[in-house]
């Protein structure tokens, strides 16, 4: 869940948790009895969604604790139609801190080891704001980078807020899923960092 992934960044934890709405403190970076109990809340209303929408393998499960709570329902809904449909897929990243997104960007870049894995720094990506999360498909435990697979499981998104980075005209991010928020990364960031909600 985010106090473990984001333990080194109670500010950026507290961000997601005031967006997920559970959290009503300061945006302090101070870890006090508020935020402890915000998490709790957190992980009460994760495991509730766990239990009705199902659950997955441990690797999915790692990265959807981390989204937003609306997020976290609507990549369930997905997953379950992926498994349904047969399709052997698993959700391998979700989301960034925004250290964590600039150590991504650095890769393949100013002599850093790696291929060129994003265009975006640090608030640039929705990855950052946990309504992003990416999807590897698998055949006999072997990643599949073919196109095909990737356009089947984007043929089942049916939520209207789910958007696929397939369809995107510039860079085609066909394992990439998000929710709509209806506003700019720039807006979106604005309202994360001010704890004000941007994902209903």
């Amino acid at each position: 869940m985010s106090a473990r992934l984001f333990k080194d960044d109670v500010v950026f934890m507290q961000r997601l948790l005031k967006a997920s709405g559970v959290y009503q403190g300061r945006i302090d970076g101070t870890w006090a009895a508020e935020t402890e109990s915000a998490v709790c809340r957190f992980e009460k209303e994760s495991d509730l969604l766990k239990k009705s929408l199902g659950s997955f393998d441990l690797r999915s499960e790692s990265h959807i604790a981390g989204l937003h709570l609306h997020a976290q329902a609507a990549a369930r809904r997905f997953m379950r139609k992926l498994d349904d449909a047969g399709i052997a897929a698993r959700i391998i990243s979700g989301t960034r801190s925004y250290a964590e997104q600039n150590a991504l960007f650095r890769r393949g870049r100013w002599g850093n080891p790696g291929p060129r894995v994003t265009n975006a720094r640090g608030g640039g990506s929705s990855h950052n704001f946990a309504v992003a999360w990416d999807i590897g498909i698998f055949d006999r435990g072997n990643y599949i980078r073919a196109v095909g697979p990737y356009e089947k499981a984007a043929e089942l998104v049916t939520d209207e807020k789910l958007e696929w980075g397939g369809d995107w005209l510039g860079f085609k991010d066909r394992p990439h899923f998000q929710m709509s928020t209806g506003l700019s990364i720039r807006e979106v960031r604005e309202r994360f960092e001010a704890g004000k909600p941007f994902l209903l």
